[in-house]
């Protein structure tokens, strides 16, 4: 079971996204805040249910897409890192 490391950047993504949700209601920010949670909370059993990062060719860099949103991150041994969380009709450099 790999642990879950959250960058600095994910965090800020999070924080930004549920800010901007919330100008319109709280009730669908948390909602979605739970529903990225959740999806992330599935990572350390099933590390590579995302698929690889189209923008990459690197394998243990993945994604996953829950409705508007990408979910990005970076597997190894013992870590599963979040990377970046990001409307997904935007390029990942």
């Amino acid at each position: 079971m790999e642990e879950i490391v959250w960058s600095a950047r994910a965090s800020k993504d999070v924080h930004t996204i549920y800010q901007y949700i919330a100008m319109d209601s709280k009730f669908h920010a948390n909602k979605w805040l739970d529903k990225i949670r959740g999806r992330i909370n599935l990572l350390p059993e099933q590390p590579y249910m995302g698929r690889v990062i189209p923008e990459k060719s690197d394998p243990n860099l993945r994604e996953l897409i829950d409705g508007n949103y990408r979910i990005m991150y970076r597997v190894s041994k013992k870590q599963i890192v979040i990377y970046r969380i990001m409307h997904a009709s935007r390029f990942f450099k």
